[in-house]
């Protein structure tokens, strides 16, 4: 059997998703109130098995025994995890392992930090690897977020401009994402909706930076010499503006010719201006 390429993973991925029936709003908060789910979400427990190095084996008494990360648990400052504790798991409409704390101490962890919901849009095409979004939320405001990896599949299928229901953990990372409403399921069907590039559709270009950024654009003298004007992406403005002249970096560029990520590769010195 062929292996599925990565853009029927996305068709297949949204599939489920309208599958689902996703709803217009996270689903009610339990008794202490600070935790949110989505719909489609659901939560099993279980018994730790083992706890190695970077993952912790948990039996939930399905045939196969759940293997969880266990630097979440570090990120989000849950007490240590040992052979026999029991775990409560959310798992979202794909089953794939949203969130997890001890049971009954779901509100330790970073203090005063709980799940949260964001609603509003993917703003722009997302970076090689799905690993941050730029979400333009219900007020106008556009803000950007990591993505935890078991989210990103859903996040690449959800297009850009569409309604969605973002759900973001202690850590304030993208943890699980839905539709949100029937209206935005009927849109994403629209294939003149643009979704995000696959995993390394981007062009990566190298260069120099001679003019550091300014009204949203840098230029950089690629390797032949030439020099090339680039508009940033709101979402990495930030870094891109403490880069200074003359730092040898590489672009990753999107469809629309706009940077979409950036980096400075290790051990770079800064180059003479040519003038």
């Amino acid at each position: 059997m062929k292996s599925m390429t990565t853009s029927g993973v996305l068709t297949v991925t949204l599939a489920m998703m309208l599958s689902v029936g996703l709803g217009s709003s996270a689903s009610a908060d339990p008794p202490d109130g600070k935790q949110q789910a989505l719909q489609g979400e659901r939560q099993v427990e279980g018994t730790v098995e083992d706890v190695k190095a970077d993952q912790i084996k948990v039996d939930t008494g399905e045939v196969q025994p759940r293997f969880i990360p266990l630097k979440q648990a570090k990120e989000k400052g849950l007490p240590d995890i040992n052979k026999g504790d029991r775990l409560v798991i959310t798992v979202n409409d794909q089953n794939l392992i949203v969130d997890y704390h001890l049971v009954g101490k779901s509100g330790d962890g970073l203090k005063g930090a709980h799940h949260h919901v964001v609603k509003g849009q993917i703003s722009q095409p997302m970076v090689v690897g799905h690993e941050r979004a730029t979400i333009r939320t219900d007020s106008g405001k556009e803000e950007t977020f990591e993505i935890r990896s078991q989210a990103r599949s859903k996040m690449a299928s959800i297009p850009i401009g569409i309604d969605a229901v973002f759900l973001l953990d202690e850590t304030n990372k993208i943890a699980d994402v839905n539709f949100e409403g029937k209206q935005a399921v009927e849109q994403a069907q629209d294939s003149g909706h643009m979704k995000s590039p696959i995993k390394g559709a981007q062009r990566r270009v190298t260069g120099i930076l001679v003019e550091p950024l300014s009204k949203d654009r840098i230029t950089v003298r690629t390797m032949d010499g030439k020099e090339q004007p680039y508009e940033v992406r709101s979402g990495i403005k930030d870094r891109v503006a403490q880069i200074p002249k003359g730092k040898v970096i590489v672009l990753l560029v999107d469809e629309e010719n706009k940077v979409a990520d950036i980096s400075v590769p290790p051990g770079a010195k800064e180059q003479g201006d040519r003038g």
